[in-house]
């Protein structure tokens, strides 16, 4: 079905207040799904209803958490979400990393224990907005490893995502590049085993090690994989990810397949960048506009598909899902149905 966004904004809204949130958590919480189903990445959208509701039900997510600060200085600071909305929680830690980086040039946040943060550009954007170039590595946990490593057929990492954010300038729009490290979200997978759609080739294996395009096979036992991009590349960023985010954080690496149930426990790490610190604004806006029109200007592989760069396919997703409405396949539309009942929100 196709649903209008601030239809779906609102029946969100009512869910999360029923879970327990105040109006500004629910409202913050609610922006961010929705966001991501614009941008469109119904991975990170309301299908994730599902997953807060019963992780509310379990205790291992918090409504209302306010982020324990663990170690704080000029410019460095760690903080710990004890469970609760990463979407909240990740936000905070912005605005103060944003200011940090103002007055001091540069910032490095980290964030450990904090519930499902969400789609991770949202983050990436608020920092271009302000004008600030940031970088973020996500590690999780959440359930058994799904992802395996370079040339492995067993899972050992989330999908464990890297964000790098540019601001735009007055003829190009931010550039975000927001990124799996594995071929695609689990999430994404999530959506096309709800869909009952292939996922794309190159992305799963069998629990016997063989390429598969069913996304079933990571919803069975026993259970497949999904394949890190690039071979060995996105196998190393997901290891990276795994040490900056959760090592050096303090939020705990995955080193086994059955992980304490934390729910979706979150760690990030953030710097955060002010680039007039390093060349002039005019300088950096002139070098970035030149770079863009001469990257797009390569001839397309195929004519009806125009050469993209980072952040332009969720620009027209959003135009489109803004005009248009929001899709959502009927095996989510009745997890979300039942959650809500769950809860006592009528539909």
């Amino acid at each position: 079905m196709i649903i209008d966004h601030t239809s779906l904004r609102a029946l969100t809204v009512r869910i999360l207040r029923a879970g327990g949130s105040a109006p500004e958590e629910a409202d913050t919480v609610a922006d961010h799904l929705i966001e991501a189903n614009l941008s469109g990445h119904d991975s990170h959208g309301v299908g994730m209803l599902v997953a807060y509701c019963h992780n509310l039900e379990t205790g291992t997510l918090v409504a209302n958490q306010a982020p324990e600060i663990v170690q704080s200085s000029d410019n460095m600071a760690v903080w710990d979400g004890h469970g609760g909305y990463g979407q909240v929680i990740a936000r905070q830690a912005m605005a103060w990393a944003i200011a940090a980086a103002q007055k001091h040039g540069v910032a490095v946040h980290g964030l450990r224990n904090s519930h499902h943060i969400g789609r991770v550009g949202t983050y990436g954007e608020i920092a271009a907005r302000a004008g600030l170039v940031s970088i973020h590595f996500v590690n999780g946990a959440s359930g058994p490893p799904p992802v395996a490593p370079f040339r492995g057929r067993e899972g050992r990492f989330l999908t464990n995502p890297v964000c790098i954010a540019i601001p735009g300038t007055a003829q190009t729009a931010p550039v975000i590049l927001d990124f799996a490290t594995s071929r695609i979200a689990l999430g994404k997978v999530r959506v096309a085993n709800n869909a009952g759609k292939p996922v794309v080739e190159g992305a799963l294996l069998t629990a016997e090690g063989q390429p598969t395009t069913d996304a079933g096979v990571i919803y069975s036992q026993p259970r497949g994989v999904v394949l890190p991009f690039g071979e060995h590349k996105g196998s190393g960023l997901a290891l990276i990810c795994e040490i900056l985010a959760g090592a050096i954080v303090g939020s705990g690496t995955l080193q086994t397949n059955t992980p304490p149930d934390r729910g979706i426990a979150n760690g990030m790490l953030t710097i955060v960048i002010d680039p007039t610190r390093m060349s002039t604004r005019e300088y950096m806006e002139t070098e970035i506009d030149g770079l863009i029109r001469w990257v797009k200007s390569a001839a397309p592989a195929d004519p009806d598909l125009p050469v993209l760069v980072a952040g332009e396919p969720e620009r027209m997703a959003r135009a489109e899902r803004m005009a248009n409405g929001i899709p959502v396949d009927d095996t989510t539309w009745a997890q979300i149905r039942d959650a809500a009942a769950r809860l006592q929100v009528a539909i």
